[in-house]
């Protein structure tokens, strides 16, 4: 999204952390506008008046790459108050002569950190106990504080958890803030951006469907643009988005890859071509995806080969539509970033995302990405500024590649047909339990394996069906929902009894860290 420079705002410079964009979200939720740009590319000359504060972001680096980091010191010398989150926090005490070492002992996960002095950072952080719970990742630590500099709290394996010179404005804290497994990390951000930068409240929902509107007029212009629309939460917005911005001169392009949820392919085409009156064209394209995928385990090569032919796909009816000179994308930030940095900086590659990158090059088409800043909870409330219904609006996320990701191992019609009913009924046995809008995003998987069962005295060889519902604030953390074993046994007995194909059910109980939502 591109940021009015008139408003005043927090400026985020970004080293290649995967929760960069997760800091800028809790800055919108506290209503300040904020702006994310690499290390690389920014020079003190470019900080306009409007920042009025400055935070260093994590990253995989060390602060001893020099050449991989480049940061320009001179914007620590622009009396703008800053503050270094993990990486950052290094960084700010290494520029300003304190030391940084590797670290005996790691921490990574939650750790405790206990106040040592009074700071307006931690104003209301600690609370009586004078500790908290924090998240921690890092290898490296300050080993030695810069001059003027001094201890607000520690941890166990972090003796400057939490620094300042109230001289200069500088803060620094060695864990991560921004993620929800940090108690109360918010109240820092807040106490940074509005007792040490005194930033003023100016941004909402409402500014954010204004400013992206006025985004995509002036990207599009009075040229026609296509959608590649898949019915899920993401692509819906994106097309109600355009389409209160561009009217008629939006086209959506639907593919049914057949590795879509039981009946997802009626209810698109009804949502959008019978009830919104949108121009949709409906491509059944079963048979190809499902050829294509004979044989193939690799989840790697799975997504490739949905990515490719899918623009294969879109490209053949495309080209129907005339005079077109740009694609839309429902791609979100958590896409982005575990696909690439979206800021320049180096970040790790998690797994490659369908939607992103690839497409318009191919096609020779500009590609449009409202949402590309945006976490799905806050697509969520878009689509509801856009007037979009509850049903659309709150359904779990889907991953592009379908069902094809969440049957690890060959992709067979059998296992289709298997997954799409242990899916339909553990979709449904939530929302007749009234617990579909608690959860984040439920799945049923099928597990690459047969186990032995017995019923009705005979022996069965079947697969194992996997259950995976998980609670989170933007995907980029989640924990697992604790179910009552009531419904655990309903639904198992459920899956079991009416689905031929599978005698045996689990429940994943892994949060994210340490794994990912989808199983590939």
């Amino acid at each position: 999204m591109s940021l009015d420079n008139s408003l005043n705002k927090i400026l985020i410079i970004d080293f290649g952390s995967q929760f960069t964009q997760l800091i800028a979200r809790r800055i919108r939720e506290l209503g300040v506008f904020s702006d994310i740009i690499s290390h690389k590319k920014i020079k003190f000359n470019q900080i306009k008046q409007s920042v009025k504060g400055i935070i260093l972001s994590g990253g995989p680096l060390n602060v001893y790459q020099i050449n991989k980091y480049s940061f320009d010191k001179k914007i620590l010398e622009l009396n703008i108050p800053v503050l270094g989150i993990c990486f950052g926090h290094q960084i700010l005490s290494k520029l300003n002569g304190g030391r940084v070492k590797h670290s005996k002992h790691r921490e990574f996960g939650l750790a405790n950190v206990i106040k040592k002095n009074n700071s307006l950072l931690t104003n209301n952080f600690f609370g009586a106990k004078k500790s908290k719970i924090v998240w921690m990742s890092h290898a490296d630590q300050v080993s030695k504080l810069p001059k003027n500099f001094k201890v607000i709290a520690s941890s166990l394996n972090s003796k400057f958890a939490i620094i300042e010179n109230k001289i200069k404005n500088y803060y620094g804290v060695q864990f991560h803030p921004e993620v929800t497994h940090t108690e109360n990390g918010k109240k820092l951000i807040s106490n940074f951006i509005f007792l040490i930068c005194k930033i003023k409240k100016n941004w909402s929902s409402k500014d954010q469907k204004r400013q992206l509107i006025k985004d995509v007029r002036s990207q599009i212009g009075n040229n026609k643009v296509i959608c590649a629309l898949s019915g899920g939460v993401d692509s819906s917005v994106v097309a109600q988005l355009l389409n209160k911005a561009l009217g008629k001169k939006l086209y959506c392009i639907f593919v049914n890859t057949g590795l879509l949820r039981k009946n997802e392919e009626v209810q698109v085409v009804q949502t959008f071509k019978k009830r919104l009156k949108m121009n949709l064209i409906y491509v059944n394209a079963e048979k190809e995806f499902l050829n294509k995928l004979k044989n193939v385990s690799d989840p790697e090569k799975k997504r490739k080969i949905i990515g490719n032919l899918f623009i294969k796909i879109f490209e053949r009816y495309a080209k129907k539509i005339k005079n077109v000179k740009f694609l839309a994308q429902g791609t979100l930030y958590p896409d982005l970033i575990e696909s690439k940095s979206v800021t320049g900086s180096q970040s790790s590659k998690i797994k490659s995302h369908h939607n992103v990158g690839g497409l318009p090059k191919k096609m020779n088409l500009k590609l449009v990405e409202p949402l590309k800043f945006l976490f799905k909870d806050e697509v969520r409330k878009l689509g509801l500024e856009l007037n979009l219904s509850h049903e659309i609006i709150s359904r779990h996320p889907f991953p592009g590649p379908g069902l094809a990701i969440r049957m690890p191992g060959i992709i067979t019609n059998e296992k289709i047909k298997i997954l799409k009913e242990a899916d339909h009924y553990f979709i449904q046995a939530l929302r007749d339990h009234g617990l579909y809008h608690k959860i984040w995003q439920a799945y049923a998987a099928l597990l690459p394996v047969k186990t032995v069962g017995v019923m009705g005295d005979n022996r069965t060889y079947e697969y194992l069906c996997l259950l995976r519902a998980i609670t989170s604030e933007d995907g980029m953390t989640a924990d697992f929902y604790e179910f009552k074993k009531s419904f655990i046994q309903t639904i198992s007995n459920k899956i079991v009894n009416s689905i031929r194909g599978i005698n045996r059910v689990v429940y994943d109980v892994t949060s994210k860290p340490p794994s990912t939502i989808e199983l590939e």
